[in-house]
């Protein structure tokens, strides 16, 4: 069975940093893609980031502001998501998602939910003083 296992998540204060960490259980997605979306109660899930079979990253520059960084380990089959100068706006579930597609980040195929295959249970972040 294929599990993608999220942790980091917390309470942070307005300007802090903190690092997601997603690992993927029972299968490797060395040839594919892994990557982060995040929602808010009664807001779609939006994307954040990917890290694509061949090293690429995509991020949401709306969102991201350049303040997140995604770093893969292949070999370990994780993902950490480290995200910096955090605002309250970035709270929200936190998801990592995984998927056997051999993107290319100048497809941007890989936005949309119905992109993955497969998900974690998600990890709450809130950004509070």
């Amino acid at each position: 069975q294929v599990q993608l296992v999220e942790s980091g998540g917390g309470l942070v204060q307005p300007g802090a940093s903190l690092t997601l960490s997603c690992a993927a259980v029972g299968r490797s997605f060395s040839g594919g893609a892994m990557g982060w979306f995040r929602q808010t109660p009664g807001k779609d899930r939006k994307f954040v980031g990917v890290v694509t079979w061949s090293g690429e990253t995509d991020y949401d520059a709306e969102s991201v502001k350049g303040r997140f960084t995604l770093t893969r380990d292949l070999a370990k089959s994780t993902l950490e998501l480290q995200m910096h100068r955090l605002e309250p706006e970035d709270t929200a579930v936190y998801y990592c998602a995984a998927s056997d597609a051999k993107w290319r980040t100048n497809s941007g195929k890989y936005r949309e939910v119905t992109d993955w295959d497969y998900w974690g249970q998600g990890t709450q972040v809130t950004v509070s003083s």
